[in-house]
């Protein structure tokens, strides 16, 4: 029974750090203190009955004990959760993420029978009539219904006549029903999933027909969705200018059909990548792809609609740990920009990379969803009025040619290790969880300054007066924070806010003559997207953002990692991190002996951190941090 005996003992506490103990003494309250905040550090739970048995054995090793928890499975997690808490890249409603080009919403019609029956579709679709372009494929006047920009459905739906159903229809067997959906007859059809994330689990309602009851073996989308290409050619309707605000517009529908751009009238000839935003725009060539695999199912027309079950955060049982809910598409797309960062971050502590990659590594860690997401659905955003700037096609912080081939949206379970993403990559700095979470330049700049450095921006007591000055840097009241951040900030110059799409700077130099000011305004909107006419000139116009350095916005992102691993803060800000995570306490000046030796650990090791949590666990801070009453809280309790 004696285990039974420590292991209350042990339960009773909050743990403790190393401390010599006697080959043939017993242990230490103090002892089992530090034994069982190790094992929760290091194994993240409680020592089991035989591991205290173990420790309670005379010439116990608990130096080799440790070494071998560093090389374990909680390892990793344990630190990796320093630097999500950090950083906070959190799945949840802290931002959306909709893209037209890559959403699939669906209409509910009759179809030629009389029977229910959805059509997918993507809105402003370029599309090879002047009912439907940039619209529905089906026209009001062929369905009975006027489907509106923002989902709203009038009107009473009619048969749709055959031959007008088959020539804009196409029955396809997509990617979210069938596994084998690239072959020429996919047959492996998927089944509905237990609702755990390694699982693809479509929404109920994807799953059966508009019936209700009948199970879904084909989808209904519109023709041009359909189309297969990797390119399209740039369609001309032949319309120059929208045409007048009227009652009734051709087919019934309700909005004017589009003209065609100057840039599409200019490159008639040219063909556009589909995996581009622009070439839903541009082209009526550009699909969704074979099994429509470049875009994403939605249950509905709604903006944002469901289509896959994922975890919930509501705890059930042991049985079912946790319950499942329908997620939208968006959901799904942030849910696994997330677990790239979190199999990032495990793959970087268990190998014990350098340190520094969570700023500087070129690689990363992909799956299925991430790897359908960077082939074909992360260029959806792109490229908006870049044509100007003849930016068509994304230059991406991840190469898709980079991308696993033999990865399906299926493999939600695999994950593997790409090396290098591309020349624009820059660890955690160039992941969409991080770009699309700090949606600014200015918040990009801040939580790296604060996670990375650990500095924070402090404004001095100075009252804000009215100020017509531009640069935040000079201006009263906003030097004191802005001298430092608009540098730092400008880094991010060259990466869209809100979003991933990269500016080479062939297309969108720095300084750009094509975009000087006149009169204080910008010559034409798309200067103004991409061109701060506060900055400019009568001879050239200033990037976005790059006014805090223009020597940063070139150097793009990876500078800004070279800045902060260079910086003197860094290992210490490392040490500083990991220590207060490990204590459950903020460090204090009492404590700039620990954090020196930790950094010199980290230093003189490579920037490995196994070195530094090594030092960190053994050392006093750690055993008196753990060595408190059970009623104390750690945080400015003392032992």
């Amino acid at each position: 029974m004696r285990w039974i005996h420590a292991m209350s003992a042990a339960a009773l506490l909050l743990g403790a750090s190393a401390v010599a103990r006697d080959a043939h003494a017993s242990p230490t309250r103090e002892q089992y203190r530090l034994f069982r905040a190790l094992s929760i550090d290091l194994q993240g739970r409680i020592p089991l009955p035989d591991e205290i048995a173990a420790f309670e054995q005379p010439g116990f090793d608990l130096d080799a004990w440790i070494d071998q928890r560093l090389q374990g499975p909680a390892y990793p997690e344990r630190l990796r959760r320093v630097y999500l808490d950090a950083l906070r890249l959190e799945v949840g409603s802290m931002f959306n993420f909709v893209s037209n080009p890559l959403v699939l919403r669906r209409a509910r019609l009759l179809d030629p029978d009389g029977n229910p029956a959805y059509v997918y579709f993507r809105r402003g679709q370029r599309r090879d009539r002047v009912e439907s372009d940039a619209d529905f494929c089906l026209s009001p006047d062929e369905t009975g219904v006027t489907i509106t920009s923002n989902g709203q459905v009038s009107g009473t739906a009619r048969p749709i006549d055959r031959t007008v159903w088959e020539q804009r229809t196409v029955a396809v067997r997509p990617w979210w029903l069938y596994r084998d959906y690239r072959s020429a007859s996919p047959s492996q059809r998927i089944n509905a999933g237990d609702g755990s994330a390694m699982v693809l689990s479509p929404v109920a309602t994807l799953m059966v027909d508009a019936d209700n009851t009948t199970p879904t073996t084909t989808v209904r989308v519109c023709r041009e969705e359909a189309q297969t290409g990797a390119r399209g050619a740039m369609f001309l309707s032949g319309r120059t200018a929208a045409l007048p605000r009227a009652e009734t517009y051709p087919g019934g529908r309700v909005t004017a059909p589009p003209a065609d751009s100057a840039y599409a009238r200019a490159h008639a000839t040219d063909t556009v990548s589909c995996t581009s935003g622009t070439g839903v725009s541009l082209s009526d060539d550009c699909g969704c792809g074979v099994g429509l695999e470049r875009c994403m199912p939605g249950n509905s027309l709604g903006n944002d609609p469901a289509a896959f079950n994922l975890p919930d955060n509501v705890p059930l049982g042991a049985d079912q740990a946790l319950d499942t809910r329908a997620q939208t598409q968006g959901d799904w797309s942030r849910f696994w920009w997330a677990q790239e960062a979190v199999h990032f971050l495990d793959d970087l502590f268990a190998r014990d990379r350098d340190v520094r990659g969570l700023l500087n590594d070129r690689g990363t860690m992909v799956n299925g969803a991430t790897a359908q997401f960077y082939r074909g659905f992360a260029g959806s955003t792109c490229c908006g009025n870049g044509t100007q700037f003849e930016q068509l096609e994304p230059t991406a912080l991840f190469d898709p040619a980079r991308v696993p081939a033999d990865l399906t949206p299926h493999d939600l379970a695999t994950w593997r290790r790409v090396d290098d993403r591309g020349p624009q990559a820059s660890g955690l700095l160039t992941m969409p969880i991080f770009l699309a979470k700090y949606g600014t330049r200015r918040a990009r700049a801040h939580i790296v300054y604060n996670a990375f450095l650990c500095r924070q921006f402090v404004a001095e007591n100075i009252a804000l007066t009215p100020s017509t000055e531009p640069n935040l840097m000079v201006r009263s009241g906003c030097a004191a924070c802005h001298a430092t951040l608009e540098p730092l900030s400008a880094y991010f110059s060259r990466v869209t806010e809100s979003g991933w799409t990269f500016l080479p700077a062939e297309r969108f130099p720095t300084l750009n003559p094509a975009c000087a000011t006149r009169n204080g305004n910008s010559p034409n909107g798309g200067c103004t997207s991409f061109y701060d006419p506060a900055f400019g000139s009568a001879t050239q116009g200033m990037l976005r953002g790059a006014y805090g350095s223009t020597a940063h916005a070139d150097e793009g992102p990876a500078g800004l990692a070279r800045a902060v691993v260079d910086a003197p803060e860094f290992a210490a800000c490392v040490a500083q991190n990991v220590s207060e995570s490990f204590l459950g306490r903020s460090l204090t000046e009492e404590d700039r002996p620990l954090q020196e030796s930790l950094v010199t650990a980290l230093r003189t090791n490579g920037y490995r951190m196994r070195p530094l949590v090594r030092a960190l666990v053994r050392a006093d801070a750690y055993r008196n941090a753990n060595n408190l009453a059970s009623g104390a809280w750690r945080e400015g309790a003392t032992p």
